[in-house]
C-alpha cells in the first residue's frame, strides 16, 4: 500500500529559488579517466587523447546536470590528478626540485615523482577519503600565473551550458592554509597571490562569466577566527571585480566565524546543513537580507536517499529566516559513484534508497520545485514507500545487539601491559623489516578473480591459483631477506571490501567508484544492516603462506574504524555502534588466527586520523570511541601474539597519545613524503612503543637507492630509540609493479644490512 504522505510549505512573496551544483565526479562513468591516464603513463597514448577523454568526460557531466534542471553548473573542478596541483601548478607555486621538467612531465613529477625526484606529499582532504597533494611554497618561489588551462574551460562551458556556467575557484586563503610554507610569511604571500586572483576573476567578467564559486572550506576548522582580517581582505578586493562572489564552505558548521562571515562582501554564502550546526547559527545570529543562501540540504557525502519529511522540515526552518535560497548539495558530489541505476545487482529495497551523484541532482530539483509549492506529492510520497520497503528488508538483529549491550571495561583490555608482554614476544633482530602487507596485483591476478567473479573457473582452481602466487610470493621474500613476510594478498581487491564481502550488513557496487587519488579510485562498501561474521575470512591464507617459511608470517586485517571510514555508514544509527559491530567481527577472525598459529596479526588502521571531526572541540569523542573500537577488536589475544598496524598520510602529532592508547605492539607510518615529519611528531609526542618507519614512498615509480635508504634508516635512529624501529615502505605495495618492488624491497634490505653493520662495529669500539 502507497504511503499517504502531505507536505505544505508557507510560501513567501518574492521568494527566489535556485538550483546549484558545487562539482561533480570527474573519473568517467566507466572510469574512463583512470583508463587514460594509466594508458598515458605506459606512453600508450597520446597527451591529445588522454586531455580529449578528460574534456568528454567534463562535458558529459555538464550536459547531465543541465538535463536534471540544475540552473548554476559548478565547472572547472574537472582535473588530471588533482585540483589542488591545478591550482599550484597554475599559481606558478613549483618547488626547485621540479623547475627541471616542463609540461605534463613536470605535472605528473609533481604529482608522483620522476627520476629520483621525490612527488609532493599527499594527505586528506579534510575528513573524506581523497588526498590532495600539498602545496609547497619556499622563499624562491615568487608566483607567476598561468590560467590559461582553466580559461580554456570556461569558454567551452559557456559554449555548452551558457549562462548557467560558474566557474568554481580555491580560494587562496584555503589554499595557502592547506600549503607547506617554509621560510614564507603567510600574509606575503598571500599579497603576492591576491593580485593574480583578481586578474583571473577579470578576465572570467570580460568572457562574460556573471558569478563565481570561490571555495572556503578552511573558515569551518576550529582555528579560522585568526585569519579574519585576511578573509576580509581578499573578498572586498574579489567584491571589487564586479563578478557576483558565492562564498563556498562545507563539511562543518561555520562556528564562531558566522557573525564576521555573514558580514563579508559577497553575493551568496554556501553552507553546510548536513553536517554540524549551520542550522543552529542561522537561527541564532539570522542571514543578511541582501545576500542568497546556498542551502546544502542534500548530502554530498553519502549514497542514501533524502528522508523526504527530514528535509522538507529542514528547508521550512531555513525559509524562516531567509527566503532566498540556492537549493544544491552539501558539498562536491565527486565523493559520491555517477548513477545509482548502474547497480542491477542489488537487492531491490536496497537499490530503491541508493542515491548517487545524478540521483541526488534530481533530489535538488524536486527539493526546489517543493519548496516553491509546485506538485511533488507523488515523488515524495514514492520515497518514503521505497524507506518503509527498506525497513522490513534490513531488520535488528538481536544477537549482535545483545553482545553490544553486555560488553564489559576488560574486553577493551590486553592481559598485560605492553611493557610486560613485549619481553614475551618473538626475537627478531635489530631493525627488523617487513612491509605492509599487500604486493602487485598483476594483470594476471586482475583476470582470474574476473575469471573466478564470472564463474570461469571453480573456487578449488581459483584456489589454487592464489595459493601459487602466494608461494611465489613467500619465495620473493625469503630471497630478498625480509625478518617477517606477508602472503601477499592476492585474493583481496581491496583492503575494505574484501573483509565487507564476507561480512552480513555490506552491500557492493559493480560501478561505484569514487576517486581517493590521482588513477586510484575505490568502490566503498555500502553497510546497509547489522554487522556479522558467519565464517573465518583469512585463516586458510595466511595457514598456506606459514607452512611455506619459518619466518614468522603476519595475519592481514583491516580494523574496524577504516571499515567504517571507507565504507558509506548507514545513518540511523550511530558510528559508534557500526564501528563496535565490525570490531566485535574482526576480533572473532583475530582469535582464529591466533589459534591456527599466528605470532602476529596486523590490524590496520590507515583511516584512522581522518574520522577525526574538523573542530578540535569534537575530537575527544570520536577519539573515545575509535581507540575502543580497535582495542575491542584487539585485546583479547595472548600476550606473546604481536599486535600491528598500520596508518598512512596523515597527522599524528596532536593524536599520539590517543594513538599510543590503542596499544598495538607495533605501528607502520608513512614518512617518506612528508619529509620525516611524521617521525619527528611520534618522537616529541612521548610514543613508546614500536614504529615502523616508512622508509620509502610508494605511491611513487622511482626505485629508492641504498644510499638513500641508509639516510632514511639513519634518520630515523637519530630520532627514536633503536629498540622501538622497524623498517618497511610506507604503504602496501599492491599498485606496484614487481619490477619496482623486488629492487626496492633488495635495495631496503640491503640497507638495513648496512646500518646494523655500522650499529655492531660502533658497539664493538665501545666495549674495547
Amino acid at each position: 500500500m502507497q504511503c499517504q504522505v502531505s507536505y505544505s510549505f508557507v510560501l513567501r512573496k518574492n521568494m527566489s529559488i535556485i538550483t546549484a551544483t558545487l562539482g561533480y565526479p570527474r573519473i568517467g562513468k566507466r572510469r574512463e579517466v583512470k583508463k587514460a591516464l594509466e594508458s598515458f603513463w605506459r606512453n600508450e597514448l597520446p597527451s591529445e587523447e588522454l586531455l580529449q577523454i578528460v574534456q568528454e568526460v567534463e562535458e558529459a557531466s555538464w550536459t547531465k546536470q543541465a538535463e536534471t534542471g540544475i540552473e548554476q553548473i559548478g565547472i572547472g573542478d574537472a582535473t588530471l590528478y588533482d585540483q589542488i596541483l591545478d591550482w599550484s601548478v597554475r599559481l606558478g607555486l613549483i618547488p626547485a626540485r621540479f623547475q627541471q621538467f616542463s609540461g605534463k612531465e613536470r605535472y605528473f613529477a609533481m604529482a608522483r615523482g620522476k627520476d629520483g625526484v621525490p612527488a609532493l606529499e599527499m594527505t586528506k582532504w579534510f575528513d573524506t577519503n581523497y588526498h590532495y597533494l600539498v602545496p609547497e611554497i619556499t622563499a624562491d618561489i615568487t608566483p607567476i600565473a598561468d590560467f590559461s588551462d582553466f580559461i580554456t574551460v570556461v569558454k567551452r562551458s559557456i559554449t555548452h551550458l551558457g549562462k548557467k556556467a560558474v566557474p568554481i575557484i580555491i580560494s587562496p586563503l584555503t589554499l595557502l592554509q592547506l600549503s607547506r610554507l617554509e621560510g614564507v610569511v603567510f600574509e606575503d604571500i598571500l599579497n603576492q597571490l591576491l593580485p593574480l586572483y583578481c586578474e583571473l576573476l577579470k578576465e572570467l567578467k570580460a568572457l562574460g562569466v556573471k558569478t563565481v564559486q570561490i571555495h572556503d572550506p578552511i573558515l569551518v576548522l576550529s582555528n579560522a577566527s585568526h585569519l579574519k582580517a585576511h578573509f576580509q581582505k581578499v573578498y572586498t578586493e574579489f567584491g571589487q571585480t564586479g563578478l557576483n562572489i558565492h562564498l563556498v564552505t562545507y563539511f562543518d558548521d561555520l562556528g564562531d566565524t558566522y557573525p564576521w562571515v555573514m558580514e563579508l562582501p559577497v553575493n551568496t554564502i554556501s553552507l553546510d546543513f548536513t553536517r554540524g550546526n549551520n542550522l543552529e547559527l542561522l537561527q541564532k545570529y539570522g542571514f543578511p537580507s541582501d545576500k542568497i543562501l546556498g542551502a546544502g540540504v542534500i548530502d554530498g557525502r553519502n549514497i542514501w536517499c533524502i528522508r523526504p519529511q527530514t528535509v522538507i522540515s529542514l528547508l521550512e526552518t531555513i525559509q524562516t529566516v531567509t527566503n532566498n535560497l540556492l537549493i544544491q548539495p552539501s558539498s562536491s558530489l565527486q565523493f559520491v559513484p555517477y548513477d545509482a541505476a548502474l547497480e542491477v545487482k542489488l537487492p531491490e529495497p536496497l537499490h530503491n534508497v541508493l542515491s548517487f551523484a545524478e540521483q541526488k541532482l534530481e533530489e535538488v530539483v524536486i527539493s526546489g520545485k517543493t519548496l516553491t509549492g509546485e506538485n511533488t506529492q507523488t515523488e515524495l510520497a514514492l520515497i518514503e514507500q521505497k524507506w518503509d520497503e527498506f525497513a522490513q528488508f534490513s531488520p535488528v538483529n538481536q544477537e549482535i545487539k545483545t553482545k553490544l549491550e553486555n560488553l564489559t571495561p576488560g574486553d577493551f583490555q590486553r592481559s598485560l601491559s605492553y611493557t610486560s608482554r613485549i619481553a614475551q614476544q618473538i626475537s627478531l633482530p635489530t631493525l627488523p623489516t617487513t612491509t605492509i602487507g599487500s604486493f602487485p596485483q598483476t594483470s594476471e591476478v586482475r583476470k582470474l578473480r574476473s575469471q573466478y567473479k564470472r564463474g570461469d573457473i571453480s573456487p578449488e582452481d581459483y584456489q589454487k591459483a592464489m595459493e601459487a602466487e602466494i608461494a611465489k610470493c613467500i619465495k620473493i621474500q625469503e630471497e630478498i631477506g625480509l625478518d617477517v613476510l606477508v602472503h601477499g594478498e592476492f585474493e583481496r581487491t581491496d583492503m575494505v571490501e574484501y573483509f565487507g564481502q564476507q561480512l552480513d550488513g555490506f552491500a557492493f557496487t559493480q560501478q561505484g567508484w569514487v576517486q581517493s587519488y590521482g588513477s586510484r579510485y575505490v568502490r566503498p562498501p555500502i553497510i546497509f544492516g547489522d554487522v556479522v561474521r558467519t565464517a573465518p575470512m583469512t585463516v586458510q591464507e595466511y595457514q598456506f603462506a606459514q607452512s611455506l617459511t619459518e619466518k614468522p608470517v603476519k595475519g592481514m586485517l583491516t580494523g574496524p574504524v577504516t571499515i567504517l571510514n571507507w565504507s558509506f555508514p548507514r545513518s540511523d544509527i550511530s558510528r559508534q555502534e557500526q564501528a563496535y559491530q565490525i570490531a566485535i567481527a574482526i576480533q572473532e577472525e583475530v582469535t582464529d588466527l591466533e589459534k591456527a598459529g599466528a605470532k602476529m596479526i596486523q590490524v590496520d588502521e590507515p583511516a584512522f586520523r581522518e574520522g577525526l571531526p574538523l573542530k578540535q572541540e569534537k575530537w575527544s569523542d570520536y577519539l573515545s570511541w575509535a581507540v575502543d573500537a580497535f582495542r575491542l577488536a584487539t585485546a583479547s589475544v595472548q600476550p606473546q601474539t604481536q599486535i600491528h598496524t598500520h596508518m598512512c598520510y596523515s597527522e599524528f602529532g596532536d593524536i599520539i597519545q590517543d594513538i599510543e592508547r590503542l596499544d598495538a605492539d607495533v605501528i607502520s607510518i608513512e614518512n617518506s613524503r612528508s619529509n620525516n615529519r611524521t617521525l619527528e611528531e611520534v618522537a616529541e609526542g612521548g610514543y613508546s612503543h614500536q614504529i615502523g618507519n616508512g622508509v620509502y614512498d610508494i605511491h611513487s615509480p622511482v626505485i629508492p637507492t641504498v644510499e638513500q635508504l641508509t639516510q632514511q634508516l639513519k634518520t630515523g635512529i637519530s630520532t627514536l630509540p633503536l629498540e622501538q624501529i622497524w623498517v618497511n615502505p610506507d604503504c602496501g605495495l599492491k599498485t606496484r609493479r614487481w619490477e619496482e618492488v623486488i629492487p626496492s624491497l633488495k635495495n631496503m634490505v640491503e640497507a638495513t644490512r648496512k646500518v646494523r653493520e655500522e650499529i655492531d662495529l660502533s658497539t664493538h669500539h665501545q666495549n674495547l
